[in-house]
């Protein structure tokens, strides 16, 4: 099964039909559309697309989008705190685009330093992928596709904040903290991946 986020709305594309308020069995290029016209411009909370060949659909999907690939940590210390960074009002893990030549987990790595200003880091395990899909300026749709792994550090520096990707902060959290200030103030997909992080312990 795949997750996008649209507009912070969950949109999931399965075999099979999932209990949610809206699903949509797949009939071609046109379900697709529709589903993201609802979740778009409606007050269609979760939707759910299903079909027998699922990577088939999920193609169809993908040639909607100019699709951007990024990878990003979930950080983690000696105390088993998790660093995130805030930028615009929201907190986030860090993450950016995958530069060309460079492997996901290099990526990783190189975007969690920059950010964060933090360098002894130690690339753990893959994590999972997470999908959401936002406008340009332009008005161009994109797709975007995050790879995330988990990330030991074992340094003593305190992190910086990247200010010119304006990025504001730079903030170890702990779980009850995550639970406390963090879930409020974040993307639908940070929650995801810190949960599969969470049951992955």
């Amino acid at each position: 099964m795949y997750k996008v986020f649209v507009n912070e709305k969950k949109l999931s594309i399965s075999k099979y039909p999932q209990d949610v308020e809206k699903k949509l069995r797949y009939e071609g290029f046109s379900t697709l559309e529709i589903a993201i016209d609802l979740l778009e411009n409606t007050s269609c909370p979760e939707l759910n697309i299903y079909g027998d060949d699922l990577e088939d659909i999920w193609e169809d999907f993908t040639k909607m989008f100019k699709v951007i690939e990024a990878a990003g940590g979930v950080v983690s210390n000696q105390k088993e705190e998790i660093l995130f960074i805030r930028r615009l009002g929201k907190w986030d893990l860090a993450k950016g685009k995958i530069e060309k030549g460079e492997s996901l987990e290099q990526a990783a790595l190189r975007e969690i330093e920059e950010e964060t200003g933090l360098k002894e880091l130690i690339l753990e395990d893959y994590l999972n992928t997470t999908f959401h899909i936002y406008t340009e300026r332009n008005g161009k749709k994109i797709l975007k596709t995050t790879y995330w792994f988990s990330v030991s550090y074992i340094g003593t520096s305190d992190p910086v904040p990247q200010t010119e990707e304006g990025i504001s902060e730079v903030s170890w959290k702990n779980e009850k903290q995550i639970i406390a200030e963090v879930f409020p103030m974040t993307f639908e997909n940070i929650k995801l991946i810190l949960n599969d992080f969470w049951r992955k312990d």
